[in-house]
């Protein structure tokens, strides 16, 4: 159980505050509305490239990391397709240090043509390391196309393209970051063995006169439409293995479905006794690793399941194995035994997060950016209440030929 307490400021920051007597070490975090879903498809990679620019420093602090560092602090960030995330663990008394750099970085960012440069600089060359010169750095990125036809999730957070920040001006960097790095589009959390109405004052002090911004219009994202059939894609790449990737279509991140294919998930590969490792591998000796995960996004997201085969296995045996399991889960109740272990181990982990100050902040800020902060503390319950049938639910739902989108991802000859 996390305690806390949420105020939102005059110019709509949404501040959080937790006591942890505990730990010497205080966590704050900022939380900003805006990921890879709020680009424009013609300008992707925008939200990655301020993860790297907002340490880039202002006229007040050129040097970001210096006064973090002068008080023994360390900090980092990172992006993702529905939020951008800051965060910075430092002695408790150093919490007000953390605090007056994130509000100068709020409005005073240096963003200079030279500056801009730098950071495209950096973040083209990461596309290319990562995405397209890296084996099976572009698997992710074409599951994701494969999948989503209209809503922003088809396209990862690096980016579309490397052309779309290679071409970037210092006009359209500074728009995106006027419209969404502003109050009214942030969540403060901060965790420390404070009293809470002193971390909640210092907030208000740091921020209070901080100018709202003008909040542009968000139109709705696309709605993706109901996958109807089929999709399959192959490719051939210079890799050591073969993969196969089946995604299909599930719930939002808050509803009950989520839960549902967390857990079924877990069943197929939450350790080395899971479905997937014990019969695929193991077993039957088809494949050197297999994994099952669900994508966890605001938006509906995607429960995927993939295998890395060994050489003398048939692309159409491991398939088949993999839709035999999938098949299983939708017709057999999974035995009690193995369900309890799932749980208990979701349990645990919850448990072991929440010694962790900076768990702790990045979840507060995490549950508030979903709409319902209450849920930081109901996810046990919720994840202990799912019974048998559900999951059999959930598979005869999900796991349907015309709702996978396949990638084969072969290795040259």
């Amino acid at each position: 159980m996390i305690p806390y307490t949420r105020h939102t400021l005059p110019n709509g920051l949404t501040v959080l505050v937790s006591r942890d007597r505990t730990s010497k070490l205080a966590a704050v975090n900022m939380l900003y509305r805006v990921g890879a879903r709020n680009e424009d498809p013609a300008r992707t990679g925008f939200a990655h490239l301020f993860e790297h620019l907002m340490f880039r420093g202002t006229a007040a602090v050129p040097d970001f990391d210096l006064p973090v560092q002068m008080a023994s602090g360390e900090s980092n960030a990172f992006t993702n397709n529905d939020y951008t995330d800051f965060y910075m663990t430092l002695p408790a008394p150093a919490v007000e240090t953390a605090l007056w750099l994130e509000s100068d970085r709020m409005t005073g960012l240096a963003i200079t043509p030279e500056s801009l440069a730098v950071e495209q600089r950096v973040v083209i060359e990461e596309f290319r390391q990562r995405y397209l010169n890296q084996p099976y750095g572009d698997q992710s990125m074409l599951l994701r196309a494969l999948a989503y036809e209209r809503h922003p999730y088809r396209w990862a957070t690096i980016g579309i393209e490397p052309a779309h920040i290679e071409q970037a001006t210092l006009r359209d960097v500074q728009a995106f970051y006027r419209r969404h790095y502003r109050p009214g589009n942030a969540i403060l959390s901060i965790v420390a063995d404070l009293d809470e109405e002193r971390m909640l004052r210092m907030a208000e002090e740091r921020f209070g006169s901080v100018p709202p911004g003008d909040a542009a219009p968000q139109e709705p994202l696309p709605v993706e439409p109901p996958q109807t059939a089929p999709r399959r894609m192959e490719v051939e790449r210079d890799v050591p293995a073969t993969t196969i990737s089946i995604a299909f279509h599930m719930g939002a991140r808050t509803s009950r479905d989520f839960f549902r294919g967390d857990m079924t998930s877990d069943l197929l590969a939450g350790g080395d006794s899971a479905r997937l490792v014990q019969r695929l591998v193991r077993e039957r000796r088809l494949a050197a690793s297999a994994n099952a995960y669900v994508s966890g996004s605001v938006d509906p997201g995607l429960f995927v399941v993939t295998a890395q085969l060994l050489p003398d296995t048939a692309v159409e045996q491991a398939e088949a194995a993999l839709w035999e399991e999938l098949a299983l889960l939708s017709r057999e109740a999974a035995d009690p035994y193995e369900t309890e272990k799932v749980k208990n181990r979701f349990e645990a982990n919850t448990l072991f997060g929440e010694l962790n100050v900076m768990n702790k902040a990045m979840n507060l800020g995490f549950y508030e950016m979903l709409g319902d902060l209450p849920l930081i503390n109901r996810e046990t319950e919720l994840y202990r209440s799912l019974t048998p049938d559900e999951l059999i639910e959930f598979s005869r739902a999900t796991f349907r030929t015309e709702n996978s989108s396949t990638l084969i991802y072969k290795a040259k000859k």
